[in-house]
């Protein structure tokens, strides 16, 4: 193969779209064609035991877990299920059994080293396939981005919030600054208050702040000391 040839490959091998692959813990041999058979387009890693399911997670990324309840040597799936997710914590969980009663399934759905869905046998391929197809693309590594996501535009509006607060506290300042400065009698802070439209509390934090930056002198103001304003940031009064 040439060079051009060559990078060609390799170009079509980058830009192939990911094939999810999926840990298919199950002991039964005519259980796991029905998978090879339903799950055509994934790839499939078979374990007969938790331990051995164990031990595959370490080999290859895994995208979604499939877990038997009964296994091979007398091994019970709902036993593993903590250990497979306190190691993949984010990769979806689905248990696929009918052995378990539904108080069992509703407890192992439970918590957060819980699955995250149950499919009975004998599976419906329709139900195992769209439960599947459901979880790879809504659960796991999909999940975590939308949570930080929605805790980036969450943290991004309370940023933009608090921009907003504080430039109207400073244009309210300003005013006010404007309006007290040069006169000696005591500013009306009532009267301020409701030309601002703000709590009384708002404005004598106001004049507060203006003495401590030097801006306003403190004999405009000889009593603010007496009048604590809140240290709460404003409020619904603005």
């Amino acid at each position: 193969m040439d060079s051009e040839a060559l990078l060609q490959t390799n170009l079509g091998k980058a830009i192939m779209p990911h094939t999810p692959t999926l840990l298919v813990i199950e002991d039964d041999d005519l259980q796991y064609e029905i998978y090879e058979e339903t799950l055509t387009d994934y790839r499939l890693i078979r374990t007969t035991t938790g331990k051995d399911a164990l031990d595959a997670l370490t080999q290859s990324p895994i995208d979604l877990i499939l877990l038997d309840h009964i296994l091979a040597k007398g091994e019970l799936g709902l036993d593993y299920l903590p250990n497979l997710k306190e190691v993949l914590p984010h990769v979806p969980l689905v248990i696929v059994s009918g052995a378990l009663e539904v108080h069992q399934q509703l407890q192992a759905l439970q918590g957060p080293r819980g699955a995250d869905f149950c499919v009975t046998k004998p599976v419906d391929v329709e139900e195992l396939k769209s439960t599947v197809d459901y979880a790879i693309r809504e659960c796991g590594e999909a999940e975590v981005v939308r949570r930080f996501e929605a805790l980036e535009r969450s943290k991004r509006s309370e940023i933009e919030s608090l921009l907003s607060r504080s430039t109207d506290r400073l244009s309210r300042q300003n005013a006010i600054l404007k309006e007290v400065k040069g006169v000696t009698e005591r500013p009306n802070v009532s009267a301020l208050a409701r030309r601002f439209r703000v709590a009384r509390r708002t404005i004598i934090r106001d004049l507060q702040e203006l003495i401590r930056r030097g801006q306003l002198d403190a004999s405009v103001f000889p009593k603010w000391e007496q009048e604590p304003a809140s240290d709460d940031p404003e409020e619904s009064e603005e």
